[in-house]
């Protein structure tokens, strides 16, 4: 279990890298884009970045909100059932989260290879690269499911999300 923990931690730092540069290219693609409007030479391509930068945010962002239970998460009546009745719907949304993903990874794959024939009009780069991010999103959220499912099997989780200090 010891190298599961090392892996998990990997892929979430990793994620989180992903996440916080893309965040860091949104800041910088606004940033330009206000001095540009105070300037009156406001570049054509910061808001073309920008809504790149958001897919990419949120394509790392989604599995780790999955991992974190920060993903939207209605359990109200599911916590309130006895027993092991909750643990047990815990873990069949998470299987079918990562059932679903996994399903919907190569139709992504296509999506992706899809964008190869077209260029963005601002920035001139190949969509492949902005089509990724649904690939992304889906493998991201299908690892961290199939991730939390080994971790309840192996009895290191219960499934419910995980606390952070501030809470």
């Amino acid at each position: 279990m010891r190298h599961a923990e090392t892996l998990i931690r990997i892929l979430t730092v990793l994620a989180r890298l992903g996440a916080g540069i893309a965040f860091a290219v949104l800041m910088v693609a606004v940033l330009v884009q206000v001095v540009g409007r105070f300037t009156s030479s406001s570049p054509v391509w910061t808001e073309e970045l920008t809504r790149f930068a958001l897919l990419y945010m949120i394509a790392f962002g989604a599995g780790l909100s999955f991992r974190t239970g920060d993903l939207v998460n209605v359990d109200v009546v599911s916590e309130a059932l006895p027993g092991g009745v909750p643990k047990f719907l815990r873990f069949f949304a998470a299987a079918a989260t990562a059932g679903l993903a996994l399903v919907l990874i190569m139709p992504a794959w296509k999506f992706v290879t899809i964008g190869r024939m077209q260029t963005a009009p601002a920035l001139g780069i190949r969509m492949d690269y902005a089509h990724l991010t649904m690939f992304v999103l889906l493998a991201g959220l299908a690892l961290f499911a199939v991730l939390r499912c080994i971790a309840m099997l192996a009895g290191a989780e219960d499934g419910t999300p995980q606390k952070t200090d501030e809470e």
